[in-house]
């Protein structure tokens, strides 16, 4: 098989390495593609960015592809399958109206709703001085309707902030397309993410995992892309992952299908698992998450081809059950000094070869090959991911890879995995 696979971060570089362990895959196309899957065997970039759908569908044709994969949402919410669709080219990711349900938290939370989908209570506001009325009492939590790379949420503890945070969404510090503002009520508890695949008939949820969002340690500070995360996470039992599948993910496909929506991909379910057990859906993602996706896919032992060919060909049901590895995987994102905010590029990277000879296995983010030298290109530069026996073990071995790297400001969380410690 050929198989392409759009975006350039971490979760690309995860899943064009899974895709060539398999026999069945004789190539790999990144499109852009980054410095590790520069560096990846039967691997190559093509310097088209994510947005241009006319040149990606282009590619695809000329290169005979057999399966396309997309990494991230925006090309999906422009509508990416929906052209590969139309030129008879095979594509893991839902279609533009699909992709509705991470491009647009308004229309996700209405679907929910008609769903029965267990969700915070909250509502939607375009007149930032009805939202302003609307806060009671905080903690509350304060989204941008649309798409924004993972940080346009915020938690706030204060009436100031929850003001200050409208006022900026308003004012279009996400975006000037996205100016729409969800407020929606705090809820306790810890964060789990369940990535399901679909083929628009069945569903069937992988190994659920946790990230850590906040760039601080202790969960402190404002949201990130994500600075870590580690699977499968015990918080799930198989018990509640039964109520997930009956109450969250089979709900949410049939409200797509009764919308005469054919959803083929990954429906990313974020959820917040309360003291008493209890689930409720704080969003929904169209694709692979980032970085749960290294974590997971480090624990996958059915070929990752079979599966999205399965869904792709409307078969999912037939599939048998999928394998997974024994133990934890554990990945530790590092974070050029600045992110989330700006920081800088061309840091020289050290250290990734000492780093992989421990059997950390180093997912590319943010870099580039330049000369035969891998620097900084991004806020997320590298997530490194490693396998134990044991909770203990997975993050001592990640943490004895990430001692091993180096480039000028690296940041990283040392505390990735301290819930799996405290259960």
């Amino acid at each position: 098989m050929k198989i392409l696979v759009v975006g350039n971060g971490g979760r690309e570089h995860a899943l064009a390495w899974t895709l060539t362990q398999s026999e069945t895959v004789q190539q790999v196309i990144c499109t852009p593609g980054n410095g590790g899957t520069a560096t990846l065997a039967l691997c190559q970039n093509r310097n088209i960015p994510v947005e241009d759908i006319p040149a990606i569908v282009a590619l695809a044709k000329d290169e005979a592809i057999d399966l396309v994969v997309v990494g991230p949402e925006v090309p999906l919410a422009l509508g990416i399958a929906d052209e590969l669709t139309k030129n008879h080219i095979k594509v893991f990711g839902p279609g533009r109206e699909g992709a509705k349900l991470e491009a647009s938290k308004s229309w996700a939370k209405d679907l929910m709703l008609a769903a029965g989908v267990p969700t915070a209570a909250g509502a939607v506001f375009t007149d930032p001085q009805a939202a302003k009325d609307y806060i009671t009492q905080v903690p509350i939590v304060i989204k941008a309707d649309g798409l924004a790379a993972g940080k346009g949420v915020i938690v706030a503890t204060t009436l100031e902030m929850a003001y200050d945070a409208i006022t900026s969404i308003s004012q279009g510090e996400f975006g000037q397309d996205n100016c729409q503002i969800v407020i929606e009520e705090f809820l306790q508890g810890q964060e789990v993410s369940v990535l399901a695949i679909t083929d628009g008939k069945t569903i069937r949820p992988l190994i659920p995992a946790q990230d850590h969002k906040p760039i601080g340690e202790g969960d402190t500070g404002p949201n990130t892309g994500g600075m870590g995360a580690y699977a499968p996470t015990p918080l799930v039992s198989d018990t509640l992952m039964v109520k997930i599948q009956r109450d969250v993910l089979e709900p949410t496909l049939h409200a797509l299908q009764n919308r005469g929506i054919d959803y083929c991909g990954i429906i990313y379910a974020g959820l917040m698992i309360t003291p008493d057990g209890d689930l409720m859906v704080l969003e929904f993602n169209c694709r692979f998450g980032d970085p749960e996706t290294q974590a997971v896919l480090l624990m996958l032992d059915t070929p990752l081809e079979q599966i999205l060919t399965a869904c792709c060909d409307r078969r999912l049901a037939e599939l048998p059950p999928i394998r997974w590895k024994p133990g934890v995987s554990l990945c530790v994102v590092l974070a050029s000094s600045g992110y989330p905010g700006t920081y800088p590029k061309g840091k020289l990277i050290t250290g990734i070869d000492a780093a992989s000879a421990l059997g950390a296995k180093v997912f590319h983010a943010g870099t580039r090959l330049v000369d035969g030298q891998i620097i900084t290109d991004g806020g997320r530069v590298l997530g490194v991911t490693a396998i134990g026996d044991t909770v203990e073990t997975a993050i001592t071995n990640a943490y004895q890879a990430v001692d091993c790297i180096n480039f000028d400001g690296m940041y990283c969380r040392r505390d990735i995995g301290f819930r799996l410690r405290q259960s």
